[in-house]
């Protein structure tokens, strides 16, 4: 069979890093690692193509060619989506739909053949048998969640791994955590689930031989959620690894704050060379985290948490949410002044809403305060619930809160802040490349003579380059993101 593998386009968001990426001339932030999997668990005879629409145009040639199109996404994807499911319906291609989007709300998609939902590894082979057989079925579902220590390496081959930004690769599924405005806990469970060290080590070893050095992010819900298998296992391997490999890949993950509290998985993170992890700080008001249950945060002081991840050499990005109904008129200048405080540069403030089958969802729905389904896109400033705070003021204030921290003035002053708190890895010595250096000077002539405010680029850069010169690389990288960041703020 011919089979199609299809992504679609991710809008200008905060985390697509358009306005960035145009500074190292790659197409996309990341690959499609979802596709990828699902390719490997393919029959090896069929004829697989993959087409990432952040990278490739989608011709009625590719769909027309197929057999069946494979087509998957999230939230943020439903727009592109359903313009490419119904392309495929008008040129008489067979669809087969599936991942987290689909899992959760498959009724909204008309023009689907067949569901595949939940984890692929559960329901893709009963589709495929029953395909082989002439006798496949319009949906399969599994309450199964599977052992991922059989799910097969992705194959990188599909891509053209020049046009990313970064690589991704899954170690885990599941979060032991289950806050109320999470859907996690419902796709992939509160037990997390674990490749082994082998299994992992060999799909770097493949992304290495296939050409790729530089980033890659571990996508996992939460990569801490197994720690003492993580310090015994994974990361004494990876250490291992990396060493030998004279440190090809800086990695990147999202993880809970308590990492922060752990001396020892902190150390072995650094030492495997990881360098960057996104946590969800959410917001400072405790009654607020109470109220979603991320008890995790209360246990800790997150202010000095942040700076003790930047200070072991980890660049912590944070996910901050307005909205809640514990939040009163000061959670504005609360947020903002945390935000400030920490020198989280990459700081995503969005305002709340409920995923389709979280907790917050079945609460709001009961409630009688739901509205609809979520856009995917945390910075829009859409809200899909009635919140308890006045609407028009709640909108005020978030987009005070956008403003501030990514004016000019404020958001320098964050990276300097983290320049001055973070300790750079020794591994993480900034390398030349003709992109680097085509990147820097695109950064100087975009910020540092074409856009206004330019004054701010230039003490940044100078500040950087006479006192901390070994820190100048990741200093103009914080003003590229920032760059987007402002472009994202005033499309709201």
């Amino acid at each position: 069979m011919n089979i199609l593998l299809i992504y679609p386009e991710t809008p200008f968001t905060f985390w697509s890093f358009r306005g960035a990426l145009r500074f190292i001339s790659k197409k996309s932030s990341e690959p499609p690692l979802g596709l990828l999997t699902v390719a490997a668990m393919l029959p090896k005879n069929w004829d697989i193509k993959l087409i990432d629409m952040n990278v490739t145009p989608l011709t009625d040639q590719d769909i027309q060619r197929a057999d069946y199109v494979f087509l998957t996404g999230m939230n943020i994807h439903k727009n592109s989506f359903k313009k490419v499911l119904r392309r495929c319906n008008e040129l008489g291609t067979k669809v087969v739909a599936g991942g987290p989007m689909i899992t959760t709300d498959y009724q909204e998609f008309l023009g689907v053949d067949h569901f595949i939902l939940n984890e692929a590894e559960e329901t893709l082979p009963l589709f495929l048998n029953d395909l082989k057989e002439g006798s496949a079925k319009p949906l399969y579902s599994s309450d199964t969640f599977p052992d991922i220590r059989k799910t097969p390496a992705p194959r990188w081959e599909l891509l053209d791994i020049k046009k990313y930004a970064s690589m991704s690769i899954q170690y885990s599924r599941g979060c032991p955590y289950d806050c109320e405005f999470c859907s996690i806990a419902l796709l992939n469970g509160r037990r997390p689930r674990v490749k082994g060290a082998s299994q992992f080590i060999n799909e770097l070893e493949l992304l290495f031989n296939q050409g790729w050095r530089g980033s890659v992010f571990i996508v996992d819900d939460n990569f801490i959620g197994q720690k003492n298998t993580l310090k015994k296992e994974l990361l004494p391997a990876l250490i291992e690894w990396s060493e030998q490999h004279q440190f090809p890949f800086s990695f990147a993950t999202e993880a809970s704050i308590n990492l922060a509290q752990d001396e020892q998985l902190l150390r072995q993170m650094v030492s495997a060379g990881f360098d960057h992890t996104f946590i969800g700080i959410e917001t400072p008001n405790n009654e607020s985290l109470a109220e979603c249950g991320k008890k995790q945060n209360l246990k800790h002081d997150l202010l000095s948490s942040v700076k003790k991840l930047h200070k072991a050499g980890l660049r912590v990005s944070g996910g901050f949410i307005i909205g809640f109904d514990n939040d009163s008129n000061d959670i504005f200048e609360q947020q903002i002044q945390f935000i400030q405080k920490s020198g989280i540069v990459t700081a995503m403030v969005g305002l709340l809403n409920a995923p389709v089958g979280s907790s917050l969802f079945k609460r709001l729905k009961k409630e009688k305060r739901l509205l609809q389904g979520p856009t995917g896109d945390n910075m829009d400033g859409s809200i899909n619930f009635i919140p308890k705070m006045n609407y028009p003021e709640l909108m005020a204030g978030y987009k005070k809160v956008l403003e501030t921290i990514y004016a000019q003035k404020e958001y320098y002053e964050r990276v300097k802040l983290f320049i001055q708190e973070y300790t750079l890895p020794l591994k993480k010595a900034d390398q030349l490349s003709l992109g680097n250096l085509r990147a820097f000077f695109k950064s100087i002539w975009i910020m540092g003579f074409r856009e206004s405010g330019k004054r701010y680029y230039w003490k940044l850069f100078f500040y950087s380059l006479f006192h901390y010169p070994k820190k100048f690389g990741v200093a103009i990288t914080m003003a590229v993101y920032g760059f987007h960041f402002r472009q994202v703020v005033q499309m709201l």
